[in-house]
């Protein structure tokens, strides 16, 4: 309520003066702010489209990948400075031949985003501090991150931690969708394995401390949130997560999970997947087709290379054939609106799931970033706080588990 009274002030003041406020001034204002503000995205699975044959990350694909939401191309439409890509694995199975085959992909996936990125120097960069963010918003270049969702491709061997981080991980999702040698996920449908956080998950905590690589809990189960809080020595991230109050969904941070948050100085970056955003409504033929997919490749399990860029081709075609039922930038922000209402404005940012589920009506791909910032306007925050929502409290975290390691040495 008292950000809508002040919100209107400067409406009353115009009113007053015979010069009502328009839509327009609205945009002109957001787009002031939006263009002034270090803005980053701390999660886009945009790698998973890099791998495919005759992707080229430095030109728009609209028209020849359909369904891609992510290319330098309308990174810099939409005004977006920074993005974290991942390299994300599915879980598979957990045993010496497993590992080896996810470590290869992982491999393969970070070998894509250096050699891609690299083709276009005039573009953007592989960034690896948080220094790199805003030295190449000065030199108008993106900053790529890269982050690794799921740490599956750890295995059980903790040498592996420094070894991702030498190759510019620098955060790690724990898990993803099942369980696996580090944590319990948030999805699995076996339940808990290790109630929370497993004994290697508290070595992996800690390596990842001592490394400077930010630990994202982000799918982990709230068992396992509450473990990683507890033994962490740095701030801790949920890169692309929601608020349950709103949308009851497992993968989202319920409210005493965000004051925990809070406590621990971390920060939530809001996911605009839109069944994270809202239930989403029936959708029958979309998850017949998906039901049968995930059948014809077992669950993405167990896959060779070619069976799964093969399984990643149909689902994206499926994506394009049967589109989810979007939920809308306003209802984005009323999530941001009560997650601030529970954390306070410096630990909330924005973790999009681009290419991996990610969009709403209103901001569907990169390109429409801007469509966020204008709806903030509209609800009276602040050029300050809507700093800090894009990216700078990110950067906080980021900068805290930095200055740790640095220390460690």
């Amino acid at each position: 309520m008292m950000r809508k009274l002040l919100l209107l002030l400067p409406l009353l003041f115009l009113f007053a003066c015979n010069q009502p406020i328009t839509e327009l001034d609205v945009v002109a204002k957001a787009k002031e702010i939006h263009n002034n503000v270090l803005t980053i995205d701390s999660h886009m699975d945009t790698p998973m489209w890099m791998t495919r044959e005759g992707f080229d990350i430095g030109v728009d694909n609209t028209e020849s990948f359909r369904g891609s939401k992510v290319d330098l191309a309308r990174m810099q439409a939409g005004g977006l400075d920074a993005a974290f890509f991942a390299v994300f694995v599915g879980q598979g199975n957990r045993d010496e031949e497993g590992n080896a085959r996810v470590r290869a992909r992982a491999l393969a996936m970070f070998d894509t985003i250096h050699n891609a990125i690299g083709r276009y120097p005039e573009l953007a960069e592989v960034a690896f501090t948080s220094t790199d963010a805003y030295r190449l918003e000065k030199e108008g270049k993106r900053a790529i991150f890269i982050g690794m969702e799921n740490g599956y491709p750890i295995g059980n061997d903790i040498t592996l931690v420094q070894d991702y981080y030498e190759r510019g991980t620098r955060y790690i999702t724990l898990c993803h969708t099942r369980n696996n040698d580090i944590c319990d996920s948030s999805t699995d449908k076996e339940g808990a394995e290790h109630d929370g956080l497993s004994e290697f998950g508290e070595e992996v905590v800690s390596e990842m401390n001592r490394l400077g690589i930010m630990i994202d809990l982000s799918h982990a189960s709230d068992e396992s949130f509450y473990d990683v809080l507890a033994i962490s020595a740095t701030p801790v991230i949920a890169s692309h997560s929601c608020a349950r109050a709103i949308c009851d969904n497992p993968r989202n941070l319920d409210d005493e999970m965000l004051k925990a948050l809070t406590v621990n100085g971390g920060v939530i970056q809001m996911c605009i997947l839109s069944a994270y955003v809202e239930e989403p409504a029936p959708n029958p033929q979309r998850d017949s087709a998906m039901t049968a997919l995930r059948e014809k490749y077992n669950n993405w399990e167990d896959l060779s290379d070619e069976e799964l860029n093969s399984a990643r081709k149909e689902w994206q075609e499926l994506n394009v054939e049967f589109p989810r039922m979007l939920s809308t930038v306003e209802k984005v922000v009323d999530h941001i609106d009560h997650i601030i209402a529970i954390t306070g404005i410096d630990h909330i940012g924005i973790g999009t799931d681009f290419d991996g589920g990610g969009g709403v009506d209103g901001c569907y791909d990169v390109s429409e970033m801007e469509n966020i910032t204008i709806e903030l306007v509209k609800r009276g925050y602040t050029e300050e706080e809507i700093k800090k929502i894009w990216g700078e409290n990110l950067m906080r975290v980021f900068r805290e588990v930095e200055e740790y390691a640095a220390n460690q040495i």
